[in-house]
């Protein structure tokens, strides 16, 4: 039971084929470096999303494989995304900035941050890097191990690197890999459509 390279949906509609191709995997090379220019592109197409008034209301932390950083990242992640994520070349957190410096709340900042990490994951795909968005993880655990201001929430961790080969994991792994790729029906998702 091997996963292909390319998982590409069988969409009801046509769409970009970067949108068809991309998929969350848990599969990456442990042992190979980031591409840093398809990295920094991925970084760049998050900096060029859509905000509210361009407030762009997001950081990010990055975690190089191999760095304390990276370490402390995946000490916060929970459960099964401990037994693959650290074979990432890196983890990107993404982080809201929830409230402005004079405590004003910005409710739209969580949306936008899943803007920027959706623009990331699409460009590092574009640029043949393989990601997974992770949400099991303790936020305040992230926090407080990159002393970030209580104004901002962590809002996703996301795994990037070089799609691995399916010998070198778990069969627990590969069977997720290998789970049917399914989507809602667009009529099940509308609550209205006048």
């Amino acid at each position: 039971m091997t996963p292909v390279s390319s998982r590409t949906a069988i969409t009801d509609r046509p769409v970009l084929d970067v949108f068809a191709e991309r998929w969350s995997t848990r599969i990456f090379d442990a042992s190979a470096p980031l591409d840093e220019d398809a990295f920094g592109s991925a970084l760049e197409a998050a900096r060029w999303a859509p905000s509210a008034s361009n407030t762009q209301p997001w950081r990010a932390v990055v975690a190089r494989r191999g760095t304390a950083e990276h370490q402390r990242i995946m000490d916060a992640l929970m459960g099964f995304n401990q037994e693959w994520a650290g074979s990432a070349s890196a983890l990107v957190a993404f982080v809201a900035e929830i409230a402005r410096e004079d405590g004003e709340p910005m409710p739209w900042a969580v949306y936008d941050t899943g803007q920027a990490a959706a623009y990331f994951t699409i460009q590092a795909h574009a640029g043949g890097l393989a990601t997974h968005q992770m949400g099991g993880f303790h936020r305040d655990q992230v926090a407080a191990a990159f002393d970030i201001d209580p104004r901002f929430e962590v809002i996703s961790v996301v795994a990037v690197g070089v799609l691995g080969d399916p010998a070198d994991v778990s069969e627990k792994i590969r069977e997720r890999e290998n789970a049917p790729r399914t989507r809602r029906p667009i009529a099940e998702t509308l609550i209205a459509d006048a």
